[in-house]
């Protein structure tokens, strides 16, 4: 039971999805709890990938066959999922795109990622971020589907919101929070490193994505799923490690995000193999 109130809290803290009145009074909330709730965020990955690939899949069902249809369906599915999650870490990566986009020194840089107004290098990453989702995930649709029908497109669209939401796990596990402790909104989350008993978590509401990706594909493909994500993780730790010293919660977000499209771009890779 202990571990279904951490999964409640994590889908509080991490989407829209309502958790009130007297089921939030029996999860409750203390620093300890919130702390926990962060292993289960690949868990809350599944509700926002399912909710994506239900949308994905209805927009293909309902709107009329044309060139245009996977685009406005891939539109429509991120637009749904944005919804959910309230673009928290979309925001990250905004955030994170002001504060490192110029050369300033660490201090200035977190100073840039707390502020609310959003610059141009935040603009033009998150718009180059969900342009290039839609044109993946279209991109996916139109090649897959007149041979295998738009249903593998849905479980890759699903799991790689679970997948990518485990890459910040491996950040909050190796690299210390940094920068203003009064003003974080994740300080609660992500303040201390995860433990192992955190990470574990994470790994087994991932692996029944990767099942589903293996049944999907084949051992080979999976393969490069997971270099995919180790080269991202490895990357964005390194950046981070130089730039700041450590990671914020707006970094986590922007792991995220890189994974998400990481994963997109290594199937497209891998399609063309194949094709």
């Amino acid at each position: 039971m202990q571990s279904l109130r951490h999964f409640l809290l994590a889908v509080q803290f991490f989407s829209r999805i309502p958790v009130s009145g007297r089921l939030a009074s029996w999860v409750g909330w203390s620093p300890a709890l919130q702390r926990a709730s962060a292993g289960h965020l690949p868990g809350v990955g599944w509700l926002v990938g399912l909710w994506a690939a239900l949308l994905l899949g209805a927009s293909l069902w309902l709107l009329p066959s044309t060139s245009w249809t996977p685009l406005v369906a891939a539109l429509l599915s991120t637009a749904g999922t944005l919804w959910l999650t309230g673009g928290f870490h979309e925001d990250g990566l905004a955030d994170v795109a002001d504060g490192l986009g110029g050369m300033v020194p660490p201090e200035r840089a977190l100073e840039i990622m707390k502020d609310s107004r959003i610059g141009a290098y935040g603009v033009m990453a998150l718009a180059m971020a969900l342009l290039t989702k839609l044109g993946l995930i279209a991109l996916l649709l139109a090649t897959m589907e007149p041979f295998w029908g738009p249903v593998p497109v849905l479980i890759l669209v699903c799991c790689t919101h679970v997948l990518s939401r485990f890459a910040p796990l491996v950040l909050m596990h190796t690299l210390p929070h940094v920068g203003l402790a009064a003003a974080s909104k994740t300080l609660h989350v992500a303040g201390q490193p995860l433990d192992w008993k955190g990470l574990l978590t994470g790994a087994l509401w991932s692996l029944p994505a990767l099942a589903l990706l293996s049944w999907l594909g084949t051992y080979r493909y999976v393969i490069c799923l997971l270099g995919a994500m180790a080269l991202t993780i490895w990357w964005v730790r390194r950046w981070l490690w130089r730039r700041l010293g450590g990671m914020t919660g707006d970094c986590l977000g922007a792991c995220q995000q890189f994974t998400e499209l990481a994963l997109l771009l290594a199937t497209a890779l891998y399609l063309r193999q194949l094709l």
